[in-house]
């Protein structure tokens, strides 16, 4: 039996670019991924676009009740019907805001960065 076929994903462009500039905003942190862009310090990813073209921030659970009620958004749906418990949906009217994106952006930085590491997965070459 021949394998399906995955849907190809494609990232609306002005997603990319807001998401981009937001990421900008702490120079330490680089995205990943070719066709699925994310964030990721010390093993733990802590952002990342959906099929949707939905950002998605993964904040303390102080800052995810912050961020929820403030832009009246809820739970990041990482995959249809799988909603992220640490991450909250950034709501598209918010791309165009670089400096709120970028604050809330730089407090899911802090939050995965006192997270406990994660060891590599990737074979040593």
């Amino acid at each position: 039996m021949a394998k399906k076929k995955k849907k190809e994903f494609e990232t609306d462009p002005a997603v990319l670019a807001a998401y981009k500039h937001m990421i900008d905003g702490v120079p330490e942190v680089e995205w990943k991924g070719a066709t699925r862009p994310y964030t990721s310090w010390n093993g733990n990813m802590f952002s990342h676009i959906n099929r949707d073209n939905i950002i998605g921030l993964r904040l303390s659970k102080t800052d995810l009740k912050d961020f929820m009620e403030t832009y009246d958004t809820g739970l990041f749906e990482g995959y249809p019907g799988f909603f992220q418990k640490e991450y909250a949906a950034m709501p598209p009217a918010m791309y165009d805001n670089t400096r709120a994106m970028r604050k809330w952006f730089r407090k899911s930085f802090a939050h995965v960065s006192s997270l406990k590491p994660k060891p590599t997965t990737k074979p040593k070459k």
